[in-house]
């Protein structure tokens, strides 16, 4: 394997560090105070081609490889980790599944406007009750005509009565909560998921590509978050939400199937974010050692520091090795990705928490104000661990790829 950057590959990098370094790094700290999305920063990133990376030429988009991503990722999480988790949902778990399972038309009214960035997509899969038992959603879609549609049309569903998958109608009316939406409150496009047949469990899953403009849609509240402030997370409320029936994702039953591979590259999505993060918690160690002064010298002279900052490099070309290899699976040998995704968003995601901890540390008392990014930094990081699947499930993920069982855990 040869991870050495193409000349492309070095372009996207270089001009996405130069303009996250020159345009966003300057505000970051205030948005992240005011709580204020960064739309934009993310409308001049879209410019330079960064909100549709992965869609086809043919759709609107440049048809880069995953690397070119993961490179882009890693660039935004060095400055905005809060940033990268708004470009990972639309760019990932939003036009990945939509280009593998839309129909044309579906493509052809979505794709283009997500690539250029003009609308933005949110994923809905996490309910108050469900969140890494993906199976265990309580959202409901229900097959019906639409309001007004004649004599007799039906308004809503009897209570406890359900009409089997398959069944006939012009839309889907959806009910349910959906938490922890990330981009909920700009997006143009949100995947949900529900369940169609209950009684199926994971099987009876279905997708919906769902406008916020639907009757019946509507945000709800915002998470106060510790973290990641300027990329709210919010709460969706559907109440007899009208999907119109070609707006149907896939099959009915396929929509866990859809799920699972949107997470599945997503988490290289999310440890790019966390390696990028790291080296950012990195680089502003480097610069605050060399300035810092104690007993008459550099503090970057104390043996104890040079350990803590060889450990942090140390464990971030760790991380690199994994996520990067990773993203080569997904674009050269995608049969044989199984649980290296996994992998490598374990690995990066508690490594950037064991690296914003030194870095706080390394800081000393600066480290613990709200003046110093690393604080930042450190409060960005801790979610890592938990969304695109926790810790606990990678683990479990990779285990029964060990073991040779069956089954694979949102």
């Amino acid at each position: 394997m040869d991870f050495s950057l193409n000349d492309h590959q070095k372009l996207i990098r270089d001009t996405v560090r130069r303009f996250m370094d020159a345009e966003v790094r300057p505000r970051v700290k205030q948005r992240d105070r005011e709580e204020r999305f960064p739309a934009e920063e993310i409308k001049s990133l879209a410019e330079l081609g960064c909100c549709g990376m992965m869609i086809p030429e043919e759709w609107g988009g440049p048809g880069l490889d995953t690397l070119s991503y993961v490179l882009m990722l890693e660039e935004v999480a060095r400055v905005d980790a809060a940033m990268a988790t708004s470009l990972s949902v639309t760019n990932s778990a939003v036009q990945v599944p939509l280009t593998k399972f839309g129909t044309e038309e579906q493509k052809k009214k979505y794709l283009r406007r997500l690539a250029t960035g003009e609308i933005l997509g949110s994923f809905c899969l996490t309910e108050p009750a469900a969140g890494s038992d993906a199976a265990g959603i309580q959202a409901r879609a229900v097959a019906a005509e639409r309001r007004g549609s004649g004599v007799g049309a039906r308004t809503s569903e009897p209570p406890g009565l359900t009409p089997a998958a398959g069944a006939s109608g012009d839309v889907y009316r959806l009910n349910g909560t959906k938490t922890w939406v990330s981009n909920g409150h700009v997006a143009g496009l949100f995947i949900v998921f529900a369940k169609t047949d209950p009684d199926a469990g994971g099987k009876g899953i279905t997708a919906f590509l769902v406008e916020p403009g639907f009757p019946g849609f509507k945000v709800g509240r915002h998470e106060d978050k510790m973290g990641q402030r300027s990329t709210p997370a919010v709460e969706i409320l559907l109440n007899d939400c009208e999907v119109p029936r070609e707006n149907r994702l896939g099959e009915e039953g396929q929509g866990l199937k859809i799920a699972l591979s949107a997470l599945d590259g997503g988490r290289i999505g999310i440890a790019a974010q966390a390696l990028g993060l790291a080296e950012g918690a990195l680089d502003e160690s480097l610069r605050h050692v060399k300035a810092r002064r104690a007993f008459g010298k550099s503090i970057g002279e104390f043996q104890a520091i040079q350990w803590m900052l060889a450990d942090m490099q140390t464990e971030i070309e760790a991380a690199r090795g994994l996520v990067y290899h990773a993203a080569w699976l997904k674009d050269t040998h995608p049969g044989k990705l199984g649980a290296a995704s996994s992998k490598a968003k374990l690995f990066s995601s508690e490594m950037v928490n064991r690296v914003v901890a030194r870095a706080v540390q390394i800081h000393g008392s600066s480290g613990y104000s709200r003046e110093s990014d690393v604080e930042r930094m450190y409060r960005d990081a801790r979610v890592i661990t938990i969304y695109e699947g926790t810790s606990e499930i990678q683990r479990t993920i990779i285990a029964r790829e060990l073991l040779g069982a069956p089954g694979k855990p949102a």
